[in-house]
């Protein structure tokens, strides 16, 4: 990496952005939204039940309403719609007399769709993020990743291409350039949320929406981070990951995602109560269901699968909210590919999976596209709907294709934390701490940095609702104690633990404050014998 790219990496005020009119049919984009307003059309932004499609119908209706108030949105139930277009809200939104229909964050290949809405005279523009592998929408489509697409970076949040359009809108349009910077805060939180690589023209949203997050104003925002006891000042990469992102998808997850664009387009504090209300207890139901389904496939896996090197959980009853998080968890604990199938009824399922490190879920899923009505994903996540009787076939393939891939490379299912440095005692300071800030904000392609110390575990105790988390004090080799929490897979260290014996550890290096004292603490991936 050459010093200006570290200058830029490390600047508090990056400058990485790209011209918005170099994403294909931008322009062609533009000139369709403005004459629709010209000639006093009603627009319908279409969006995603998710963290990043809210975000991304937040961002596009602030910047049209500088231009028109002849606009509304469409968020699709995640339980009775599902994912992208779907004919039968193409005839809602006929109804409600628009004109044109612009998606974000979904639409690239919904090709039947697009051809429905314009046999009802509709005109439809598609923005989006998502890699296009099958038949692409005949309409103009605005996506990164598209081929002949000559944007330079690809990688863009469905949020941040929606970003694009409105500054590209407010450029044509000749709007103050505070109509679209204003927006970074709603920007950033959609970028971090939906997992994008933080690096390049993503850093430069994530690093301004997260400076402007601290000095927001937006009521609905303000009213959601007090409702889960973040304060405005000091809110950073892992506050949004893990505290406001989850409780925007929660709404999706438990009921339905218009809830969350209440409180992210709320006027003021007043109006966006009750909804920051709904969201924390959705929030907390989502927890729930989790845990409890999160135990039922350990159990069955313990009593059903546990030879098998691809889990495909079979439930009868699970939440379809909250089976994607559960898959991730089982995924982390087994350290196996994993799809958790739930019933939605008349004989028929709905599978979504999350895989580890080298295994393309994508691909393994697409050698068994027959056995699927509907079928999507990436190599790292997966959603499909089939008929319950081809379930076991689905899990025979699965674990056929993965015996495989093991025989190709024997290590394939082997989880290794692997430090970048090791630490001295002499080297663990605030100071550190304080360097390493200048990383963030951390996230896909650019991790928090994972250190490794050794040192003779005491005071080791259990925290958390139902002690599923463990923390305990280091004595390092020069006799200084250092704090240590573990969140993931705590029990499984517990014996090593006990035993008072020098380990190592393996883990990320933060600093903690409490009554107003600050103090270091790692946050623990792995521990192993020392000897």
């Amino acid at each position: 990496m050459e010093d200006s790219e570290i200058s830029e990496f490390l600047s508090d005020k990056p400058q990485k952005t790209y011209d918005p009119f170099l994403l294909l049919n931008m322009e062609e984009g533009v000139d369709l939204i403005l004459s629709a307003i010209e000639e006093g059309q009603r627009i319908c932004i279409y969006g995603d039940y998710d963290a990043d499609g809210i975000t991304s119908t937040t961002v596009l209706r602030e910047v049209l309403s500088y231009l028109t108030d002849n606009i509304t949105y469409y968020l699709p139930s995640r339980f009775t719609e599902g994912y992208g277009l779907n004919c039968k809200a193409i005839d809602a939104i006929k109804t409600d007399n628009v004109d044109l229909i612009v998606t974000v964050d979904c639409g690239s290949v919904s090709y039947e769709e697009v051809e429905y809405a314009k046999s009802l005279g509709l005109k439809v523009l598609v923005t989006d993020h998502h890699t296009i592998a099958d038949k692409i929408a005949d309409c103009p489509v605005i996506n990164p990743m598209q081929p002949g697409c000559p944007y330079p970076f690809k990688r863009l949040a469905g949020v941040g291409v929606a970003f694009k359009l409105a500054q590209a809108i407010a450029m044509t349009a000749g709007l103050p350039k505070s109509a679209v910077t204003k927006m970074l805060d709603v920007v950033g939180i959609g970028t971090i949320g939906d997992i994008v690589p933080l690096v390049d023209e993503n850093r430069t949203l994530a690093k301004y929406g997260i400076r402007l997050l601290n000095l927001t104003e937006r009521p609905g925002i303000c009213s959601l981070m007090e409702g889960i006891s973040l304060k405005k000042g000091e809110i950073n990469s892992g506050n949004i990951s893990f505290g406001i992102v989850p409780h925007i998808n929660a709404a999706g997850r438990m009921e339905h995602a218009k809830i969350a664009a209440q409180v992210m387009m709320a006027e003021s504090a007043e109006e966006a109560k009750s909804s920051v209300e709904s969201l924390v207890k959705f929030n907390n139901m989502r927890k729930s269901h989790q845990e409890a389904t999160f135990r039922e496939c350990e159990q069955m896996i313990e009593e059903k699968y546990s030879k098998d090197n691809f889990l495909v959980i079979e439930l009868e009853d699970a939440h379809e909210g909250i089976t994607g998080i559960v898959a991730g968890k089982v995924k982390e604990k087994y350290y196996k590919p994993t799809v958790i199938v739930a019933n939605i009824g008349d004989g028929m399922v709905k599978g979504t999976g999350r895989s580890i490190a080298g295994v393309n879920l994508y691909d393994l899923l697409k050698e068994s596209e027959d056995l699927f009505e509907k079928f999507g994903g990436h190599a790292a996540a997966c959603g499909f709907s089939m008929k319950k009787e081809n379930v076991d076939q689905l899990r025979e393939n699965l674990n056929k294709s993965l015996r495989v891939l093991i025989e190709e490379e024997p290590e394939l299912m082997a989880e290794s934390v692997e430090a970048e440095a090791e630490l001295e005692p002499e080297d663990f300071s605030l100071e550190l701490v304080r360097e390493l800030k200048l990383l963030e904000p951390f996230g896909a392609e650019n991790p928090q940095p994972v250190f490794a110390f050794r040192g003779k575990p005491v005071s080791v105790g259990k925290m958390g609702s139902s002690g599923q988390y463990t923390r305990f004090t280091v004595i390092l080799d020069n006799g200084r104690e250092h704090r240590c929490v573990i969140f993931k897979n705590a029990e499984q260290y517990d014996d090593l633990l006990d035993r008072g014996e020098c380990v190592t550890i393996v883990g990320t290096l933060e600093s903690q404050t409490w009554n107003g004292k600050e103090y270091l603490q790692t946050t623990v991936l792995s521990v192993k014998s020392a000897e």
